[in-house]
C-alpha cells in the first residue's frame, strides 16, 4: 500500500479535485490529508469526500504549524495501526504535483529508499514560474549540493516518495520545518546511507492560491544550510 500525505491549508478549491485524480490512479492507496484548520473550509471538502472514499483519512490540527510539521504528522500516522503501508509519498494539495506521474515515481523505488520528482533532471520542467522564483529555486539547490554535498538536482521538490522505514528515521530529528525542510530531511537520509534517485516530473505552478514562499523562509533556508553543513563539519548528529 502507498500511503499519500497531503499538507493542507487554505486548499478547499483544489483538494477536491486533487484527491478525486488520486483515486481515479489504479493504484493501492491510503490519502492521508493533513489539515492546519484552514479558515476556507479545506476540512470540510475532505470530510465530505470521506463518505465517498474508504481509503481517505483527514487529520485536523488546532493551529497553523508549518508544512514540514505536518508531513511529519503524515508520516507518524503512517506508522499507525490504521492500515499496513510500505511507502509513503508526499505532493502539495495546489495541483502543481501531477498525480499521474505517482506510479512512475513509486517505480523508480527499485533500487532507492526515496524517488525525488525532479524538475531539473532531463525530462523535467516547470510552467509558469517567473524568472525570479525560477532563479531562486536554482540558486537554492546550487546551494544544497554545493554546502552540503547532496549530489541530487532537485533537493528541494516537494513531490517525493520513501520507503516508509526510510521516512520514519528522521521524524525525531528535523529541526526546520518550512522551505528548508525538504533539504534537511534529504540531508539526513542520505548522512545515514538511504539512496536517492530522481524522476522527471513537470512542475506546474498553482493555478488557484497564492504562493507560499517569502523572504523568511529564504532566509530560514540559508540558517538550515549553515547550521547542517556545521553541524557536519564537527560530527554533531
Amino acid at each position: 500500500m502507498i500511503a499519500v500525505v497531503i499538507p493542507t491549508y487554505c486548499e478547499a478549491e483544489n483538494v477536491g479535485k486533487l484527491i478525486n485524480e488520486l483515486e481515479s490512479l489504479n493504484l493501492d492507496l491510503w490519502v492521508i490529508v493533513v489539515d492546519d484548520s484552514s479558515p476556507d473550509g479545506t476540512a470540510s471538502v475532505v470530510r465530505e469526500l470521506m463518505k465517498k472514499y474508504g481509503n481517505l483519512t483527514l487529520v485536523e490540527r488546532s493551529k497553523k504549524s508549518g508544512i514540514g510539521t505536518a508531513i511529519l504528522r503524515g508520516f507518524r500516522v503512517c506508522s499507525s495501526n490504521l492500515r499496513e503501508a510500505d511507502y509513503v509519498a508526499v505532493m502539495d494539495a495546489d495541483l502543481s504535483h501531477d498525480p499521474k506521474d505517482l506510479p512512475r515515481l513509486v517505480k523508480g523505488l527499485e533500487g532507492a529508499d526515496v524517488v525525488i520528482g525532479s524538475r531539473y533532471v532531463e525530462g523535467g520542467a516547470i510552467e509558469g514560474w517567473s524568472f525570479s522564483r525560477k532563479a531562486i529555486s536554482k540558486t537554492a539547490n546550487f546551494l544544497a549540493r554545493k554546502v552540503l554535498g547532496l549530489e541530487v538536482r532537485d533537493a528541494t521538490s516537494g513531490y517525493r516518495v520513501y520507503r516508509l522505514k526510510a521516512a520514519l528515521e528522521i521524524v525525531d530529528e528535523v529541526e526546520n520545518f518550512g522551505f528548508p525542510f525538504q533539504v534537511e530531511v534529504l540531508y539526513r537520509l542520505v548522512k545515514k546511507g538511504f539512496k536517492v534517485k530522481e524522476v522527471p516530473i513537470r512542475f506546474v505552478n498553482r493555478k488557484r492560491g497564492k504562493s507560499k514562499l517569502n523572504l523568511r523562509e529564504i532566509i530560514s533556508f540559508l540558517y538550515t544550510l549553515l547550521k547542517l553543513k556545521f553541524d557536519r563539519l564537527y560530527d554533531v548528529v
